[in-house]
């Protein structure tokens, strides 16, 4: 990732450098859902897989945050700080289990593997839709950076 720099704000192509960068070497995001009954917004980290298209997460399948989930299908992830930010609007498919070779690329890639727990777990793979990425308020304008699920700087 590049440094904030007082000369400015980084372009669209910088910034697109640097979300790829946190997306394959971060291990957490935080994953905002809400409840499609009430509303109630929920709010929880968890540890996830890019695999160059998507974020694969798990939780246990009882957990709020896999029942808003299922009935949605739709989240929002954030990973980063709050002066270096990455919010990503994603649609969310659900599954039961997922192949041994992205179980073991998720386990060794997160230090976690829910397929050797009692608990059930439910796999989500998360699709962007939108990412914005900035560091400071000069950064605002144009912090998209995918759009409609496609790379704005690849178009």
């Amino acid at each position: 990732m590049t440094d904030p720099s007082p000369a400015g704000p980084r372009t669209l192509a910088q910034r697109t450098d640097d979300t790829r960068h946190r997306l394959r070497t971060d291990v957490d995001v935080w994953v905002g859902t809400a409840d499609p009954g009430t509303g109630e917004p929920y709010l929880v980290p968890l540890s996830f897989l890019w695999d160059g298209e998507t974020l694969l997460l798990s939780t246990p399948a009882s957990s709020p945050t896999a029942r808003n989930l299922v009935a949605t299908g739709r989240a929002r992830l954030a990973l980063g700080e709050t002066r270096d930010v990455v919010l990503v609007d994603a649609d969310v498919e659900a599954s039961d289990a997922v192949p041994d070779d992205v179980g073991d690329a998720f386990a060794t890639a997160t230090g976690f593997d829910p397929r050797t727990l009692r608990q059930r777990y439910t796999w989500f793979r998360c699709r962007p839709r939108g990412i914005q990425a900035w560091r400071e308020a000069d950064e605002l304008a144009g912090r998209d950076v995918l759009r409609d699920g496609r790379w704005v700087a690849d178009a």
